[in-house]
């Protein structure tokens, strides 16, 4: 759990200290997500680390309040509205407060613990990884809100992982079958090469990490990938289908 944990943590401080860069006239600036601000992508950040907490320390009692709402998109609207009525500062210690609470919970789990997700459950690892990744794919919508690179780091490895290990889910929920695993060939920084999937496929994705991670966050559409090609019908339909997320 230790380096999951150390780049969660280090993934989270990068975009909190981008953020205190931000002036304050700007977090009303919309983002790719369409109707959100970036003040309601951080506050978003900051209500599922609260549900993350409850999943981790309470058996995941709140996850109930969804069936509440008559979509996922409502639930999901409903989560940044409290920070609508905050000052920006004050939304920034609201998300720092709730990670820091997940941070604590997730150092005293074991890799395997299962933690009770909305979807499914999870290991304490793979929830640690899917926290990155969330914070990962937000972070991309603040940057581009203001016009701004991010830049790729050593931790993609981290979500290209999960990208690949959500695959099942990901046709699953697209109501495709997965009929033969997929093998996943990226270079990420540094020139670090990472792969995931059985040798023996012919079903293959290969190209860079970046690209790789942000189509399966569907911050990138698989067919502007530059880099990413699919060996096999099977690879072809996990391009259009890849989902990291629940």
């Amino acid at each position: 759990m230790r380096e999951i944990l150390s780049d969660l943590v280090a993934e989270q401080q990068s975009l909190d200290q981008f953020l205190q860069r931000v002036a304050i006239r700007d977090w009303e600036r919309p983002t790719p997500a369409a109707g959100w601000s970036i003040r309601d992508t951080v506050s978003h950040l900051a209500t599922f680390e609260e549900y993350a907490y409850n999943a981790l320390a309470q058996g995941g009692s709140r996850q109930s309040e969804a069936a509440q709402y008559p979509n996922d998109e409502a639930f999901t609207q409903a989560g940044v509205l409290p920070g609508r009525a905050m000052r920006a500062q004050d939304v920034i210690e609201w998300w720092r407060g709730a990670r820091a609470k997940v941070i604590e919970e997730l150092s005293r789990s074991q890799p395997t613990m299962r933690v009770p997700w909305f979807k499914s459950d999870m290991s304490a690892r793979t929830f640690a990884t899917a926290r990155l990744m969330e914070t990962w794919a937000h972070g991309l919508d603040i940057y581009s809100s203001l016009g701004e690179e991010c830049e790729d780091t050593i931790r993609l490895r981290h979500i290209a992982w999960l990208a690949w290990k959500s695959l099942p889910y990901a046709f699953e929920y697209a109501g495709e079958e997965y009929s033969q695993p997929v093998r996943i060939e990226v270079l990420g920084p540094q020139w670090s090469k990472w792969v995931f999937g059985p040798a023996d496929t012919d079903q293959v994705i290969k190209g860079q990490a970046g690209e790789w991670c942000r189509v399966a966050v569907q911050r990138m559409d698989a067919g502007k990938a530059k880099s990413l090609k699919a060996q096999g019908e099977v690879a072809e339909m996990a391009l259009r289908v890849a989902r990291a997320y629940m």
